[in-house]
């Protein structure tokens, strides 16, 4: 009996190639025994898709039903028992069996250079307006004699004895499936595939080595404690002229000693002589710009909060900014002359009648 793979995954006969795969994955999801599934419903769905996702068996599916195989258009092999290799499918079982915890059928990555984290001490200035920053590192790089390549000078690379160029080496895993094959990068040739015929002397065929460099940190305004800036490209080489790792700069805002930050806003407190706060007049506040004069309302409570608009810190987005808000305290005289305290009498008993 002709079998209806189109059935099997729940999709039209005229379904495009990713409206198969959505399904595919969705009922391999569905049926996998290691979640609990129907081993015989989850082999009858791999069949399907193996068919369904390869144009050239499918047309021949459309055309002779699932006997097709039959009819002379594959040679030997068909589906004469579920192997578990997926390896033909490059890019097809890969990513989806990923999911499932086996390994990708398609080629691997090459080997990728360590990412690097250092941190960086601003102060508040700093991130208020943005800064750069140079700092310094001691980390693999890229070598100057081979430029990545791992090869001496005068010398070429060769083809890897051990993955056969592939840059991946596969190993067989047995699973309740049958045979499952699991790639993974070659160690020998760090995933490229070839290998130098000779070494450079200078690397030793790695195609970096430790060195120490200067690199120029841009810090955006408004960025705040323990947030980090991440340099693409600018961690450790990769094996082989491969690609490079990150850098990631990680901030540490020193306290300041009056002002303190809140989202992108600045909260100061300041102490105003009573008599200024009785009659009004002005003071000298500290904010991330240095000293200003601020007017103080005649009548002035303590705990009162004024505000200085447009006095905090710039948004990251860089078209807003933050206030600065502070919070009045009434300084009142420890000790007082007689003359003062006669004076202070007769202000009390003119605010009284």
């Amino acid at each position: 009996m002709s079998k209806d793979y189109y059935k099997t995954l729940g999709v039209e006969r005229s379904a495009k190639a990713d409206d198969i795969k959505r399904a595919f994955r969705k009922k391999a999801h569905e049926h996998h025994p290691d979640k609990g599934g129907d081993e015989a419903k989850f082999k009858e769905v791999n069949e399907a898709y193996q068919v369904l996702s390869d144009d050239q068996k499918r047309e021949q599916y459309d055309q002779f039903g699932s006997n097709f195989e039959n009819m002379g258009g594959f040679g030997q092999g068909g589906f004469g028992g579920f192997s578990g290799d997926f390896s033909q499918f490059a890019g097809g079982f890969g990513d989806i069996f990923q999911g499932f915890g086996f390994g990708g059928g398609g080629r691997t990555r090459t080997a990728r250079g360590q990412d690097v984290a250092v941190d960086l001490e601003l102060t508040l200035h700093d991130v208020a307006f943005g800064i750069e920053r140079e700092i310094s590192l001691h980390k693999n790089d890229l070598c100057d004699d081979c430029l990545g390549s791992g090869a001496k000078k005068g010398t070429n690379l060769k083809t890897c004895a051990e993955c056969n160029g592939k840059g991946q080496t596969v190993r067989v895993q047995q699973t309740i499936l049958g045979a499952m094959k699991a790639a993974q990068v070659c160690g020998e040739c760090q995933g490229q595939g070839q290998k130098p015929e000779e070494n450079c002397n200078t690397c030793r065929g790695q195609g970096s080595y430790k060195k120490t460099g200067n690199f120029t940190v841009k810090v955006p305004a408004g960025i705040d404690n323990g947030e980090q800036i991440r340099l693409r490209g600018k961690g450790e080489a990769g094996p082989r002229g491969s690609e490079a790792g990150d850098l990631y700069v990680r901030v540490h805002v020193k306290a300041h000693k009056n002002l303190a930050r809140r989202g992108f806003d600045i909260f100061s407190r300041v102490m105003v002589p009573f008599t200024t706060a009785t009659l009004g007049g002005e003071i000298d506040v500290e904010t991330i710009e240095g000293e200003v004069s601020v007017k103080i309302p005649s009548g002035t409570q303590g705990g009162q909060t004024i505000r200085l608009q447009d006095k905090g810190i710039n948004h990251l987005s860089g078209n807003a900014r933050g206030d600065h808000y502070i919070e009045v305290q009434i300084e009142v005289p420890k000790r007082s002359s007689r003359k003062a305290k006669k004076l202070l009498k007769e202000l009390e008993n003119e605010l009284q009648s």
